[in-house]
């Protein structure tokens, strides 16, 4: 048994046979979907897979269920494969864990047992340590941008550089939302590539209107400009007061990181270098490319004193509070007076 990364698993699968039990856990459900297909497509040969293909709820299944789902012989080939998802919704104490453990001291020689753990769950420590434990975790910004035009690809989809840059500004790095916008693309756009206006009318969203380009304006202390954006992003599909929040309080924390990072004597030219460490060791989720954004931060933190974004945050957090606790919150206002207060700041300071 051993632990292996999403990348690792896939290059195993060319390698050699699948091992009897693989346990897939992490926050990219998404990519988890996709090591579920490579595996099966290893363990069970095209032609034979509707009969030696099972997959199953864990919340459907009692200790009986399992053991006959796991014990049954393949039919005319060599190895079957048997899905199991959720596992997070069985106790501890469930006679199904029972039996799943006895199952791991001897699993069958003939079945490739997959388990699935939904995101935001930590994983079992005795389910690590029995099975091929794979930790399925959101991808780096490069590997994202890589992964959509991968997607694209099986869709038959051909992106316009702007319009691929678009859709990420707009959507993020989520890639359940990715690929389904990818796939609205495809049958929108055909045969012809997609074009900028394309996603526009998908998304709801124009270049020089997305949630960046409010993050840009703010983080610049172009505070007028940012007050403007707030309620054209607001429109957008899937926005709310709140992630437009979450956005400038993550820009907020870096720019004092770097900020910070200046006070302490890190020279200016080494600070993008030294942000990317951070970036790197981290790991944060939906940030774009960490180049990108540890040049953001180097560039901002000239822009602000260590006491002006402590403050800032401080309003920040303030404004979080109000967005998620008055019932009839003006989400519009309370972002745009937000915005518009970081100018106040710098004027105080002059």
């Amino acid at each position: 048994m051993g632990a292996l990364t999403f990348d690792a698993l896939l290059r195993s699968l060319k390698q050699g046979v699948p091992d009897a039990v693989y346990y897939l856990h992490g926050d990219e459900d998404v990519l988890k979907d996709e090591a579920v297909r490579a595996l099966v497509g290893r363990a069970v040969d095209p032609a034979a897979r509707d009969f030696n293909v099972d997959q199953a709820s864990a919340a459907d299944l009692d200790a009986e269920a399992f053991h006959a789902l796991v014990n049954t012989p393949p039919m005319l080939v060599a190895t079957r494969a048997v899905v199991i998802r959720g596992l997070e919704q069985v106790r501890k104490t469930a006679k199904l864990r029972q039996e799943l453990l006895r199952y791991l001291e001897s699993p069958s020689s003939t079945t490739v047992l997959i388990l699935i753990q939904g995101a935001g769950e930590a994983p079992d420590p005795e389910l690590v340590r029995r099975t091929t434990s794979v930790a399925v975790d959101p991808l780096p910004p490069a590997r994202v941008e890589r992964w959509m035009a991968h997607r694209a690809g099986q869709l038959g989809l051909t992106l316009e550089p702007e319009a691929g840059t678009l859709l990420r500004a707009a959507v993020g790095s989520d890639l359940g939302t990715l690929s389904r916008e990818l796939e609205k693309l495809a049958a929108l756009a055909g045969s012809r590539p997609a074009r900028p206006e394309d996603v526009a009318a998908l998304v709801g969203v124009r270049g020089g209107e997305t949630l960046q380009d409010l993050v840009d304006a703010a983080l610049e202390r172009r505070a007028a400009v940012a007050a403007r954006l707030v309620e054209p992003v607001l429109e957008q599909g899937g926005m709310s007061g709140v992630r437009i929040l979450n956005a400038l309080g993550t820009h907020l924390v870096g720019t004092a990181l770097a900020r910070a990072e200046l006070d302490a004597g890190t020279p200016v030219g080494r600070l993008p270098a030294r942000l990317l460490s951070h970036l790197r060791a981290a790991r944060p989720f939906g940030l774009g490319s960490w180049e990108g954004t540890a040049t953001r931060w180097s560039t901002w933190a000239a822009q602000w004193n260590a006491s002006e974004l402590d403050q800032a945050l401080r309003r920040a957090l303030a404004a979080d509070r109000a967005l998620k606790t008055t019932a009839l919150s003006d989400d519009a206002g309370t972002l745009e007076q937000l915005v518009l207060s970081f100018a106040v700041l710098q004027r105080e300071a002059a």
